[in-house]
């Protein structure tokens, strides 16, 4: 067995194959998603109305991340959750929001950051009139299975039903969301 052959099947058996599986999935090819549109063409509004896209999808990164564009619309947020093995990053590209992660609270405006660890709960309510987000959640898990399943209701889940489909997609629902008032 010539050397380099022999060096990358030790790394790929020490490593539990993580060096064949993490990037193997990638996608081969390098693509454009044109403003406006979703990577496989399926738009997930988040409650009925405002766009939250799939920009790069996992299926893209063997699983290592997905990445999401929000607009918003008016001032509302999710829940109060956390994502049990997942971080999510959150670029503010337009408006105002405000974060809370864990017992902090940010005020984010375009051109800030801001990184929710995994199992540290969190949530954001938009305070302007409209904005636009970048999110990131690594690795990918299920998050573009559980925006396609809430797309699918017809109204507004029940609290048991909304606990039901975020503990399927690896998150737990902790209190309401934020409030303006």
């Amino acid at each position: 067995m010539q050397r380099r052959t022999f060096l990358s099947a030790a790394v790929i058996a020490t490593s539990g194959g993580i060096a064949s599986t993490s990037f193997a999935k990638s996608s081969p090819k390098p693509f454009l998603v044109k403003n406006g549109e979703a990577r496989f063409g399926v738009h997930t509004p988040y409650r009925g109305v405002h766009p939250n896209d799939v920009k790069v999808s996992g299926k893209d990164t063997g699983g290592q991340l997905a990445i999401f564009e929000y607009i918003g619309l008016d001032k509302v947020g999710p829940s109060f959750h956390v994502h049990h093995d997942q971080d999510e990053i959150f670029s503010v590209v337009e408006g105002e929001f405000l974060f809370q992660v864990g017992d902090d609270k940010f005020v984010a405006k375009a051109g800030d950051t801001v990184f929710a660890p995994r199992n540290v709960p969190h949530t954001w309510i938009q305070t302007s009139d409209k904005s636009k987000l970048i999110y990131c959640v690594q690795p990918a898990g299920k998050m573009e299975e559980f925006f396609l399943k809430m797309n699918e209701l017809k109204g507004p889940p029940s609290e048991a039903l909304a606990q039901q489909i975020h503990k399927e997609h690896g998150m737990t629902i902790l209190g309401p969301p934020l409030s303006l008032k």
